[in-house]
């Protein structure tokens, strides 16, 4: 009898097997944002509709929490800040001056891929600064190593559902994610690649030219495309994604 019920319970567990296979590689499949109840229909409006401002806003204070995960958790910066530590090693500039540079060169390259920046880009500046000055000095410090990259390893999943949460708003993105989403339509390739690699590419170019990477740095730059792409997932299977 004990044989039989190990040998069930074994059967049953294959269905849900499958089933966890299927989203891990469902993960590498999500090309697009969807569409849920919190969707602007008009992505460039200065009045946009309260729900999709609110969610804009939950999504960008997630996002703004997340990177200030990576920051107390000492394990190192994210890629941008290492590449801006680069530049700023080569021309020596602040690294606040250098991260300006950065962003304003990202928004430039918008232009070939037909990117145009909305109320989500400019609040992306303000509640991201915001939220990383608040919550930052309340934020726990950890001494023990696998803790703090466990916190690191929580802030790249934190920031990767709040940038789903206020890209599905459709209030338009801050500059990194409108170069993923602009490369995404054009290369018609998963969002969790060309965020990988955009990541990877500005990490490897800052430790070029001097910048200084970490562990933390490492799970950002390879974590951040997947769980965007899980977050999108689990949105979009928790809401359902809204007809055009």
């Amino acid at each position: 009898m004990l044989r039989i019920k190990t040998v069930r319970s074994m059967y049953n567990c294959f269905p849900r097997m499958a089933k966890n296979q299927k989203f891990i590689s469902d993960i590498f499949k999500v090309k697009s944002i969807p569409k849920l109840f919190w969707t602007s229909v008009k992505t460039y409006t200065l009045r946009p509709n309260p729900i999709s401002f609110v969610m804009l806003v939950i999504g960008l204070a997630m996002f703004g929490l997340g990177e200030a995960f990576l920051i107390a958790a000492g394990v190192g910066v994210s890629p941008w800040t290492v590449l801006a530590q680069g530049v700023s090693e080569i021309l020596g500039w602040s690294v606040g001056t250098s991260t300006f540079f950065i962003s304003s060169f990202v928004l430039f390259l918008w232009l070939p891929l037909k990117q145009k920046p909305g109320l989500g880009t400019i609040f992306n500046i303000i509640i991201v600064a915001l939220v990383l000055d608040l919550s930052v000095p309340y934020l726990p410090s950890f001494e023990s190593s696998i803790l703090r990259i466990l916190m690191a390893a929580a802030g790249v999943f934190i920031t990767g559902f709040g940038g789903a949460i206020y890209l599905i708003a459709n209030l338009g993105p801050g500059p990194r994610d409108g170069l993923m989403t602009g490369l995404v339509r054009i290369t018609k390739s998963p969002i969790a690649w060309v965020r990988g690699i955009i990541e990877v590419t500005a990490v490897t170019l800052g430790w070029l030219l001097g910048g200084v990477a970490g562990v933390g740095t490492i799970l950002f730059a390879l974590g951040i495309g997947p769980a965007l792409a899980t977050s999108i997932l689990i949105l979009r299977r928790l809401f359902g994604e809204q007809s055009s």
